[in-house]
């Protein structure tokens, strides 16, 4: 019996201790974002710090999974700024996102995204397993610190980084004493923020294994069959400009490889600045590459795009290039993975004008888009390449097309040779309204064909940025299926589609200072340190956020326009040199100079937004000029300082002034509004037409 008691004891006390066992819980850093993290359902432990403005949160209570994890449990409450133990659970992405401010974090608004999480406090749910390490995914290529050149990170679709952290050590110490047990980890390629409570040890990855053997050719190739003879330089010249006749045709065959599978694996980016596609030693047995993924009957969810591909259907293609033209698409097609909930695809033939072959609501999966692309028939004509690019501006990507919003809009331009028509400006406003545009460039000029070329570097006028990464050329129809896989990559590279168009990158900005006597030198420097520091917030290029800046006393004076500078250290600039002026304060005659000597030359696609700054009464009336704006679409937000009157403030202001309006007693808390001001620009773009 004795024993038998001693042994119920020890077993008994046994259970108590693997009761108390607690659960590891892994440690995030304060820029980790949801979207980075792979599980469904995770309790972490946030640092110290979070509370701090460089860290983006989007959304009120449910949130955006772009933002920061740590930063949106703050904003919910769940933690303070001194950091804790948090339970995130993802769900569905939402249709908009409201901004907010909240326990000292201020949110922001957001149009549809694709996914979403909620955060609670860092109790396990009964009947749910919590990991110890979290998976985090990541797939792209990275920008180096301080350089231009880029560095490849291994390939596959996830890279899995682990942490493990005791679950005692108070958070306020843990950075200093605490050496985590050894674990596999893999640094973020995407920040340079040091991680000092965990230690990478080794990278764990998913290899791609090679699917299919090269194919001798079917046919034999003659030299005519390529631009770069004497002969097809020849027939060329001659028959570019004819509607009715066709190029010398190859004798070569394109078929796919056997087995080609229904999802192929995005290959690592071979792309350097300064080098082509062929210059960086891809092969067609890296294009071969697949990963032995099973097929998503909702597409990939890891590149969820809205696609349009412009096809090239002139005459000068010739029927055996074009069937390769559509061959290759069918592989694109097969390596994208489309479906629902991952990019959705459509096509555009053109020749002497565009037509819709199909948009992107009509097919749902790959299978379908390849039997479509198949009975696509041949247009003929010339190669207008800029009236295509008009056409999908304005018809292509609409809802009542499939265009789902919170979906980057991609269109890829397929052209042999070069365009027939100019393509700079149809570009231009197609980049302007959000779409991303990519060029892949089959064979090319010969050096006596050039004459013939109607806009010289017509790729680099068209493209979103002219670093490489919007462009592929290739020599040879032949070496096509070649760039599937880097093509694909890039339009899934949803983190480089600067040209995507958001509350940061879509508007112009005129800023009206006041620069009258009662402001005095050292305000009016503050006032353009807050001008600054508002405008770098921004996107700014030429198709992006674009800035221009006036000053008013009793007279006004334009500083600069919004199409004099292009690039925001030089905006920056052109804000610290703006000398004070001194003078009386007519605001009313300020806001009307405004209208017509900067947002005159305002882009008709932009959103107009007049931000204006004063420290007193207006000697003239405000409401009339400002009512003239609002009837021309300026959103207008005006802050008063130290003796600004609240009506005057209530009058420039776009409804609702209560968020258009704001009122500081001391220049020096200026800077309190920059986070509140872009919150609400942002809740401005929610509502605006995408064009």
């Amino acid at each position: 019996l004795g024993v038998f008691l001693t042994y119920t004891y020890a077993a008994k006390e046994a259970m108590k201790k693997t009761k108390k066992a607690k659960l590891y819980v892994p440690q995030i850093d304060c820029d980790v974002k949801a979207g980075k993290i792979i599980n469904p359902e995770f309790i972490a432990k946030c640092p110290p710090g979070c509370q701090d403005i460089k860290y983006r949160v989007y959304g009120t209570d449910i949130f955006a999974s772009f933002s920061s994890v740590c930063s949106a449990a703050i904003h919910s409450g769940i933690i303070d700024n001194a950091g804790g133990k948090i339970l995130v659970r993802k769900v569905a992405g939402h249709s908009g996102y409201r901004g907010s401010f909240s326990n000292g974090v201020r949110s922001l608004s957001l149009p549809r995204w694709r996914e979403s999480f909620l955060v609670a406090e860092g109790k396990p749910r009964k009947g749910v397993t919590y990991p110890s390490t979290l998976e985090y995914s990541s797939s792209k290529s990275t920008l180096m610190t301080h350089t231009d050149s880029f560095y490849n990170v291994p390939k596959g679709n996830t890279v899995r980084k682990e942490y493990q952290t005791s679950p005692v050590p108070d958070p306020t110490t843990q950075i200093a004493t605490t050496t985590p047990p050894q674990t596999t980890a893999t640094t973020d390629p995407f920040t340079t923020t040091s991680k000092p409570a965990t230690t990478p040890v080794t990278t764990r990855t998913t290899t791609a294994a090679a699917m299919a053997k090269s194919r001798p050719a079917l046919h034999r190739v003659r030299d005519t069959a390529f631009r770069g003879s004497s002969i097809s330089t020849s027939n060329r010249n001659i028959l570019r400009p004819s509607t009715g006749v066709q190029r010398q045709e190859p004798v070569a065959a394109f078929r796919k490889p056997a087995g080609s599978p229904a999802h192929l694996a995005m290959e690592t980016d071979l792309w350097k600045p300064g080098l082509s596609l062929f210059d960086t030693g891809f092969s067609s047995k890296e294009e071969l590459q697949t990963k032995p993924l099973e097929s998503r009957s909702q597409g990939n969810p890891t590149c969820k795009v809205d696609l349009s591909f412009l096809i090239d259907g002139s005459w000068s293609i010739g029927k055996r290039r074009f069937q390769i033209q559509k061959q290759f698409l069918s592989n694109v097609a097969d390596a994208l993975d489309v479906g629902s909930a991952g990019p959705l695809m459509g096509i555009v033939q053109y020749g002497n004008d565009p037509s819709t072959e199909f948009n992107l609501k009509t097919y749902a999966n790959s299978k379908d888009i390849r039997n479509a692309i198949e009975k696509i028939p041949q247009k003929g004509g010339l190669s207008n390449v800029g009236r295509a690019l008009s056409f999908v501006n304005k018809n292509f990507f609409s809802d009542a097309n499939g265009n789902r919003g919170g979906a980057p809009n991609v269109a890829v331009v397929m052209v042999d040779g070069w365009p027939t028509d100019k393509v700079e400006e149809a570009s231009r406003l197609a980049r302007e309204s959000g779409i991303n545009i990519f060029f892949v460039t089959i064979e090319g000029a010969a050096e006596s064909e050039k004459q013939n070329v109607i806009e010289p570097d017509f790729v680099d006028k068209a493209v979103c940025r002219t670093n490489g990464f919007y462009s592929i050329h290739v020599p040879s129809w032949f070496s096509l299926h070649k760039v599937v896989q880097p093509l694909v990559k890039r339009v899934c590279d949803t983190d480089r589609l600067v040209c995507s168009k958001t509350c940061l990158n879509s508007a112009d900005i005129g800023f009206v200072i006041d620069g009258s006597s009662s402001v005095g030198t050292g305000n009016f420097r503050t006032v353009l340190q807050f001008v600054a520091n508002l405008s770098k917030e921004f996107e700014i290029s030429d198709t992006d956020t674009r800035i221009g800046a006036v000053q008013y006393t009793y007279e006004q004076r334009l500083e600069f326009g919004f199409d004099k500078y292009s690039a925001k250290q030089d905006v920056l600039s052109a804000i610290k040199r703006i000398s004070y002026w001194s003078g009386g304060t007519s605001t009313g005659a300020a806001i009307s100079y405004t209208l017509e000597h900067l947002f005159n030359k305002s882009k008709p696609n932009k959103r107009k937004i007049m931000i204006l700054i004063t420290d007193g009464r207006s000697y003239d009336d405000v409401r009339v000029p400002a009512m003239t704006a609002h009837q021309n679409g300026v959103i207008a937000y005006s802050i008063g300082i130290a003796w600004a009157a609240q009506d005057e403030l209530e009058a420039i202001a776009t409804d609702p002034d209560k968020e258009h309006s704001f009122f500081v007693d001391e220049f020096d808390h200026l800077y309190q509004f920059v986070n509140q001001l872009i919150q609400n620009i942002c809740t401005e773009f929610n509502s605006q037409p995408r064009n």
